[in-house]
């Protein structure tokens, strides 16, 4: 089992059995891997046509698009109870519920666009509707929607940093989200709005 850093997802046995690459053994090799899938995933986004951030099967095929050469289990809601997110059996309702929700904010214009992607993002990583990838894939799915439905740029959320690694940036974004968990998206505001926090 790998190290993984402060509020990261720990996987697992039955879902490492999911890893396509059996050789893997550092967090290192596996981070590589995952990056690798993510830059395709990124180039698929950029030459799809069609599909909307607000449609469940568009969220799952998001996440096979970015982690489905590393693992088996790619763009399948998680099975098992984590130290982070909901009842699985809740999943696909919760989620149907927050793309409803988004779509109502956008077309109400409920939040200026910031504010809009801190909550959709927040509620997708709260969720955590797969086993691993969760916070990567719900910045990318928020940048989509930045994008696409408030013509909006993306979200600096690494601001030059490695935001996988453990650093002060990576701190700032999990309490951050902490804070959101407990009702204050003031320090996720802030995040999302300022480069480098």
């Amino acid at each position: 089992m790998f190290q993984e850093p402060d509020g990261a997802t720990p996987l697992d046995p039955d879902e490492m059995l999911g890893l396509k690459f059996k050789y893997v053994t550092t967090r290192g090799e596996l981070d590589e891997l995952e990056q690798a899938n993510i830059e395709d995933g990124l180039s698929w986004v950029s030459r799809r046509r069609g599909g909307s951030v607000f449609d469940d099967g568009f969220i799952r095929t998001l996440h096979k698009k970015l982690f489905g050469d590393v693992w088996a289990w790619a763009g399948e809601y998680r099975l098992t109870e984590k130290n982070i997110g909901i009842d699985p059996f809740h999943i696909p309702v919760q989620l149907r519920l927050l793309l409803d929700n988004a779509s109502y904010w956008l077309e109400n214009q409920t939040f200026p666009p910031l504010e809009a992607a801190a909550r959709f993002h927040h509620r997708l990583v709260q969720i955590h509707l797969f086993p691993n990838g969760n916070g990567r894939h719900a910045r990318i799915a928020t940048d989509i929607m930045l994008e696409e439905m408030y013509d909006h740029p993306p979200i600096a959320w690494a601001s030059g940093f490695n935001l996988q690694a453990d650093n002060e940036r990576r701190q700032n974004y999990i309490a951050a989200l902490r804070a959101a968990d407990a009702g204050d998206f003031r320090a996720l505001l802030a995040f999302v709005d300022t480069p480098g926090y």
